[in-house]
Order: structure tokens, then sequence, then C-alpha cells
């Protein structure tokens, strides 16, 4: 216990050189070296915020907390059996470093997240963070097998993967998923895999309207066309241009293309840095959730009242991202939450934009989960929907 104390002291004024007015910063290079951090914050009732690469710090309230543990130290693969097509990995380590490691296998985590550069797999698994290959792969949440947690105390919390020790009966890989660090340190994961495909094309529709772009996607499926990801992205009033991905083997990936091509006029393309830049840029970032079938009112009922904003749709999934500079859009964004879920991804400093709108009908199921994990509400307090 003294040696804890000992290194929160130094972690204080290691702060304090750096200008972070008082906020203690833990570097922690192993799990057990975090649970004792936390277990000694937990005791002096000090609250704590946990930091990957950076990547997602404007999702959510940022947490105003006495501490601040950032997991770069907590970046090794613990175990990986290719035959398995699974991997555990602890959770600082960074998407870009797993996947050079499974390349060598010619193996792959299929998620395609914004910032997939730097990001690190806890705060892609924290922010719940996809992109378009979530259509065939499913999300973060449909790939995790297996999670450890540090919760306030210091205590480790697993379940699934190889080890289980549920907590209450919670599942807790699915839990943690979009938790945004509120339950406890997501310390290391076990993922599916899946191989690298023997080729890949994109194709693109162009200029449709938002009423052709659902039924471009009903000629698809009546076409049993199977594409990796599709992304319809606005280049103009009521006009999209349809990206679509198709990965396998090499034969197969030619026939979806020939299969597209007839049902739809399209060109070969390679739109995924725009749609990547879309996803990670701009002041003010938005994302919506609403039916597939939702695209024509979006568009009525939000893009058209954006002027200047970047947009793009997954036809498949429902999910739409808005990109612009930094502008009074409070009014808007109440409309358009009549209607549909529109969460606030990043806001200029300062910006009294609600970030999460109405809360969710599971609101009292979710602060009961909290109560459960987290119960002196420690951990990045204020920074989820609700004020959890």
């Amino acid at each position: 216990m003294r040696g804890q104390a000992r290194h929160l002291q130094a972690a204080r004024r290691g702060a304090e050189r750096a200008g972070g007015a008082g906020v203690i910063e833990l570097r922690p290079q192993t799990i057990e070296e975090a649970r004792a951090q936390l277990s000694q914050l937990g005791r002096e009732k000090k609250t704590c915020a946990f930091l990957g690469s950076g990547t997602k710090l404007m999702l959510g309230a940022l947490p105003r907390t006495d501490a601040q543990l950032r997991t770069a130290g907590l970046a090794r693969i613990v175990e990986y059996e290719p035959a398995d097509q699974v991997v555990s990995f602890e959770a600082g380590i960074a998407l870009a470093a797993l996947q050079n490691a499974l390349a060598k296998e010619r193996q792959r985590l299929s998620l395609d997240p914004p910032f997939a550069a730097k990001a690190t797999l806890g705060g892609i698994i924290a922010a719940a963070s996809s992109g378009p290959r979530r259509m065939r792969y499913g999300a973060v949440r449909d790939l995790i097998l297996g999670v450890s947690i540090v919760r306030s105390g210091g205590e480790l919390a697993r379940s699934g993967g190889k080890v289980v020790k549920n907590v209450a009966g919670f599942d807790l890989p699915k839990l943690v998923c979009g938790s945004l660090g509120t339950l406890g340190l997501i310390a290391a994961a076990t993922i599916r895999v899946h191989p690298l495909p023997e080729a890949e094309a994109s194709l693109i529709v162009r200029s449709l309207s938002s009423e052709q772009v659902p039924q471009l996607l009903d000629k698809i499926r009546a076409a049993q066309i199977e594409p990796a990801a599709m992304v319809a992205s606005r280049t103009g009033p009521d006009r999209w241009d349809v990206a679509v991905l198709f990965e396998g083997f090499e034969a197969g990936v030619k026939q979806q293309e020939a299969k597209l091509r007839a049902v739809a006029p399209a060109d070969r393309c390679d739109p995924w840095a725009d749609h990547a830049a879309l996803r990670e840029r701009g002041e003010l970032r938005l994302k919506i959730s609403a039916l597939p079938t939702a695209l024509p009112q979006v568009e009525s009922e939000l893009f058209s009242r954006l002027p200047g904003a970047r947009a793009a749709w997954y036809p498949t999934l429902g999910l739409g991202f808005v990109s612009m500079d930094a502008a009074p859009i409070a009014a808007e964004l109440e409309f358009a939450r009549r209607s549909f879920r529109v969460v606030v991804e990043a806001a200029p400093a300062g910006s009294t934009l609600d970030r999460w709108g109405p809360p969710p009908q599971s609101l009292r199921l979710q602060k009961a989960v909290k109560a459960r994990l987290d119960p002196e509400g420690l951990l990045a307090p204020g920074s989820f929907v609700g004020g959890i």
C-alpha cells in the first residue's frame, strides 16, 4: 500500500511539472500495476478516466477527473493461435500494430473504424467504433469473445474467452462495448479474426437521389449480391454516390462485380480514403441512427438543413455521419431528434450542444449496471449518456 501511495505522489509531481493542473497521470506497464493504481485511487475516492491514443476524446462529455490513466504501456499480444482465428491482447495495443502482426499469418481484424492508423483496441471497444465493413463482419461487440476489466477498486474481472469470471452474471464483453470507460479499465480482450481476402474491388454507382439509394439496395439483395461494405456519399442536394466493396476469392469478386453492373451502371473507384477523412475531420461531427430505409427523411430533416456539411450513409445499417465546420446547429439538432437519434461525436471546445439528446429507454438499466460495477461512481463520471 505504501508503494502504491508513493507511486501516486510521484505521478502527481509529474503531472504538475507537465502543467497538468494537479491531475494525476498514470502510465502502468502491466495490468497488475494498473490494478494497484486504481486500488489506491479507490481508497482515496479519487476519480479516474482512461486514455489510449486520444482519438475518441471528443465523444461524450469530457470527464473532469482527479487522475488519468494512459494505456500505452499495456500493448502486448497475449496469445495468438492462427488456426483458431482468435487473438488475445492488452487493450493499449494500436489497431495498426495488431493488424501488422496478424498479416504475417494472412489474417486480419475485420474492423475499419475511424482513426485506424492511431486508435487503440481499448479505445475502439470503449467507443464501440466501427466502419463500413461492419455490414459483413459485424461491429466490435459481434467480434469480441472475452474481456478483462479492472474495476474502480482494483478488482480484476474476466468474462468470456478462455477464462470466465462473470460479475453478477453480466455479459462483460458486450457491456463494455460503447461504455466509454465508465464501467472499468478495459485491460485485455479476446477477439475473432478473419483470413485476409485474396482479392477486393470497389465500384461506385453515381448520382442517385435519397429515394433511389434504398431502391438500389433492394436490387442488390434481389440479385443475391453480397458486398463487404456499402457507403453512400452526399455530393450535393439530394445527390448521392454509392460505393460498393467486394472481398473474397478472385473469381467470386469478379462474379459479384458483374452482378452489380447488371443491376446498375457502376465504375471502378477507390473512395475509402475520402470516407475516412469525413469520419475523422471537421470541427463538428454527428452520428445519426435511423431505419435503413429512412435516408429520404434524414435528407430532408437534417442533411438539407446543414449547408456546407459533408455527409455519408451506410444503407444497410441505417447509420449516417456528418462532418462540418463549427456552426450554430442547436435548432437543427432538436428538430432532427424528433425523428431519429443524433449523437454529437465531436464539437469545438466550449460547445454547449447536447451531446446525446433525449435519454434512451434503457437509461434506468444502464444506471443500474454502472451502480453494480462502479458503485462509487469514480470512473469517467458524467461522460456517458444521462450523466453516467
